[in-house]
């Protein structure tokens, strides 16, 4: 897990310059902070969904992942998790929640997470998980000037989300098709578009009650290869 430590700790540092910065900026500089990481997030995301190879299985699971996310409302009970860590350390952060979420799903959706933490599972080589923390760094560092405090608290989101996967792997892996992870960045794409669109105030998004999707797509591309 060298690679998701190191990536861990890259997002906390980005996190606390950013706010630092935070703290010195005069508003119309934060302003424009959160609008280049709205329009990056959109472009990140079309980017990561254009490569979908089955969009039906994309557009069900997220369909699918929608209505189960509502269902179980997993936005209201991560709000309800935010407020508790931020009444928990005494933080006054209006945007903490919003900074939690939005960190969590830039910097684990994307295709570099999954099969980085897949690598490291296997036994391979952090590579990809070292570039990724070099980018997430950066990226945490402007996400903290314009969010404040959440996006560093997001960084245990990232550890046990990509620690989780690589343990996964090495406990019960087995080689897992390129395709699914194909189709599992579309997805992540997806969720990073409407994050975008949240984050540049276009239309308010629940962003975090698609991540049921994931589990879609997989047990979906799995049926796909049984049947078909």
């Amino acid at each position: 897990m060298t690679g998701t430590l190191i990536n861990t700790g890259t997002i906390i540092l980005g996190s606390s310059i950013g706010l630092l910065l935070k703290q010195g900026l005069p508003e119309k500089y934060k302003h424009i902070f959160f609008q280049a990481i709205g329009l990056f997030t959109i472009i990140l995301g079309v980017k990561m969904a254009l490569g979908m190879q089955s969009p039906l299985l994309v557009v069900f699971s997220l369909i699918l992942g929608g209505f189960v996310g509502e269902w179980i409302n997993i936005d209201k009970k991560t709000q309800s998790l935010g407020d508790k860590i931020k009444n928990r350390f005494k933080l006054k952060n209006e945007k903490f929640t919003e900074g939690f979420i939005s960190g969590f799903l830039l910097f684990c959706m994307g295709s570099m997470a999954i099969l980085g933490a897949i690598e490291e599972g296997f036994g391979k080589t952090s590579d990809i998980l070292l570039t990724k923390s070099l980018m997430d760094g950066f990226s945490s560092l402007m996400l903290a000037s314009a969010l404040g405090i959440g996006v560093l608290f997001s960084a245990i989101s990232v550890l046990i989300f990509q620690g989780g996967i690589t343990l996964f792997i090495l406990l019960f892996g087995k080689s897992i098709p390129t395709q699914m992870i194909t189709e599992l960045t579309a997805v992540g794409g997806f969720m990073l578009l409407a994050l975008g669109i949240s984050l540049l105030q276009i239309k308010h998004i629940k962003v975090i009650n698609l991540l049921p999707a994931l589990l879609f797509i997989c047990l979906f591309w799995e049926l796909k290869i049984v049947f078909f």
